[in-house]
């Protein structure tokens, strides 16, 4: 079995890759438009071995390329990460997160359609579209978590252009009978997450001697999933998902971005000391807050833990830590992606 992951050279979708050939033979066709985000060193482990594995530049939005490899490799399965994430970009250029996030997937989920109608589409062809909670909005600090009949309130171009995308998918199930199912998770942070999110960024801009800005007074609160447990989700929900459904993944480790940036520094005042001694809590800011900034995310995923048998291996205390090792392990590497 051949499978397309798009988006495959980014954070989630690289250590997803990584993760599969750990558990799995099947052969994984990667399709990547290589934007600053993206990253082939993330997968030179893959690269340099012998596994079932093709790499092939392109965009989701090519039809003529996409159904191309849809038919060579006879792919019956789609893992959609492709897309534009960062909220601060989708503020300044929302134009490129509509087109990627909405038209790419509508035009790689239509190639798709395509291609399995003329295969006798049946429900061994599936496309499962990764999503975010932040399409269902903000929630007050007394809210219960999002679940799956949460309603759809985006608040930033962002959002608004990932819930599109989760209703272009939903229609195609509903209307064409294609077996999809969509996932929305919580924060990520792990291994070779690009380094303009809050995790890397304290990293890299706490041992550069930076200032750590944090906006507004940092009381707003998400719920943190280190990207291993989220990749397992994926795989069980690849193995044992139902069609149609939709399934929410979170870390159950919520926390006040302040207090993420905190414990960094104390983790980093440990494992790399300052010459001077001083913590390194001294170099964080506070700066205006962005436009539109949600108070809160938080996930309920009892479905997927009930239904599929998943739970987090990582608690926030044991995934930090390992983070911010990873980073300092690998500072060749930071200062690489921090250059593009």
């Amino acid at each position: 079995m051949s499978i397309l992951v798009t988006g495959g050279a980014g954070f989630i979708g690289s250590n997803f890759i990584i993760d599969w050939f750990k558990n799995s033979k099947d052969q994984i066709v990667n399709l990547d438009k290589l934007t600053y985000a993206s990253n082939l060193s993330n997968l030179e482990s893959i690269n340099q071995s012998e596994l079932p594995y093709i790499f092939i530049k392109g965009d989701i939005s090519d039809t003529k390329l996409v159904k191309s490899i849809l038919k060579k490799y006879k792919i019956k399965k789609i893992i959609n990460f492709a897309a534009e994430s960062h909220v601060d970009r989708s503020i300044k250029n929302p134009d490129i997160f509509l087109n990627t996030n909405v038209i790419g997937t509508f035009r790689l989920i239509e190639s798709f359609y395509q291609h399995a109608k003329e295969a006798n589409l049946n429900d061994d062809f599936l496309f499962l579209h990764i999503s975010t909670d932040e399409v269902f909005g903000e929630l007050d600090f007394e809210d219960a978590p999002f679940n799956e009949q949460s309603r759809y309130l985006p608040n930033s171009p962002y959002s608004a252009s990932k819930a599109s995308s989760d209703h272009v998918v939903r229609a195609y199930s509903k209307t064409y009978g294609l077996p999809v199912i969509i996932s929305n998770c919580s924060n990520n942070y792990g291994p070779y997450q690009y380094p303009e999110k809050l995790i890397p960024l304290t990293i890299n801009s706490a041992i550069k001697n930076k200032a750590i800005k944090i906006y507004g007074k940092g009381h707003q609160i998400r719920d943190w999933l280190h990207v291993s447990d989220h990749c397992a989700a994926i795989r069980l929900i690849l193995e044992k998902g139902l069609t149609g459904e939709t399934y929410n993944i979170g870390g159950s480790a919520e926390r006040r971005n302040i207090d993420v940036a905190k414990k960094i520094c104390e983790i980093l005042d440990i494992l790399r000391p300052k010459e001077d001694s001083t913590s390194y809590k001294n170099q964080i800011k506070f700066v205006e807050d962005r436009p539109g900034h949600d108070k809160r995310y938080a996930i309920n995923c009892n479905k997927i833990k009930n239904q599929l048998d998943w739970k987090q291996k990582e608690s926030f205390s044991t995934g930090i830590e390992k983070t911010v090792r990873w980073y300092l392990n690998n500072l060749d590497w930071l200062d690489a992606i921090s250059e593009k």
